[in-house]
């Protein structure tokens, strides 16, 4: 395995930094749960990023590593899934994409051109119209949530098809949460450098260095997996990538909302725009359960 970048990817990586740069800050003023910008999903649409996995001079890596890249910002769009999935589901199928799970809420449903409808074992394609879906601008997640209330028609797909559609899934799930999981770190990094407690930062104290050095390992394994889940498009790598994610997640979002203390719990600072939105990525396709089955039934059939 081989994750040294070639030159397309790396000068995709630089766009996407240029990108980035403007929508990097927060506004002063907002504070809600879902900050949304239509405008970064424009000017990602405008480039071509989505697309990005089906050339094959930059594939699933470079469109994994921009998802990653993406993610630490405190704007959301819908890119995860149409970087990483549809690509290897139909590109020409229109976007965003939301998700509904056994018929939970989902994000992105109410922006959504394509849902992925997933039943079960069963995986479905519909395009909802008006009407079918219901958003829910109460949820606490910090994404555009909402639900199915119509019927939309629903094209079933075949159950390998459903497979390879899982487990990109699982790599968009745990490449995202890398990004997440850096911005999280980086946020509360920035707070401990200078809130002070007994005259020095608290950011100086072993037991907080301790805590905040395992969570950065935790970090840059969740991302490696998902880097190599995106290499090797292979079912176990994914399900394992996805399971340290959601496992890692869990534990992160602890640490650093206690490490914040009480600005951790305002909406004033940008901490919630991550560890939210890993909250609600952690029972997506069945959680760590879920995740711990594939890896079992992939990586250990044979044991």
């Amino acid at each position: 395995m081989d994750l040294q970048l070639n030159e397309d990817q790396l000068a995709v990586a630089d766009a996407i930094d240029k990108l980035a740069e403007d929508f990097s800050s927060s506004p002063v003023d907002f504070h809600g749960f879902a900050l949304v910008s239509p405008e970064l999903d424009a000017a990602l649409e405008e480039g071509g990023y989505f697309e990005i996995a089906a050339v094959p001079e930059m594939g699933a890596v470079s469109a994994a590593a921009s998802t990653t890249r993406l993610a630490q910002l405190p704007y959301t769009a819908e890119v995860a899934l149409s970087m990483l999935v549809r690509p290897h589901l139909d590109i020409e199928l229109p976007r965003p994409f939301g998700v509904i799970e056994n018929g939970r809420p989902g994000r992105f449903v109410p922006q959504a051109k394509t849902l992925i409808i997933i039943d079960g074992d069963n995986v479905g394609i519909a395009h909802p119209q008006e009407g079918d879906v219901e958003a829910l601008p109460e949820s606490l997640f910090a994404y555009p949530m909402g639900k199915l209330v119509g019927t939309p028609e629903v094209k079933q797909l075949d159950a390998e098809t459903a497979k390879t559609v899982k487990t990109w899934m699982r790599v968009a799930l745990a490449a995202e949460v890398a990004g997440l999981m850096q911005a999280a770190l980086d946020s509360t990094v920035e707070h401990v450098s200078v809130r002070k407690q007994f005259g020095r930062p608290i950011g100086t104290f072993q037991a907080l260095r301790h805590r905040l050095a395992e969570c950065a390992v935790l970090t840059g394994g969740v991302r490696w997996l998902a880097l190599k889940a995106a290499f090797s498009g292979d079912a176990g790598d994914a399900a394992l990538a996805a399971l340290h994610a959601q496992d890692s997640a869990t534990r992160l979002i602890y640490d650093m909302h206690q490490m914040s203390g009480a600005m951790g719990m305002t909406l004033e600072m940008d901490l919630h725009l991550w560890t939210y939105r890993m909250k609600a990525l952690l029972s997506e396709l069945g959680g760590r359960g879920g995740q711990s089955q594939v890896v079992a039934d992939e990586c250990f059939a044979d044991a």
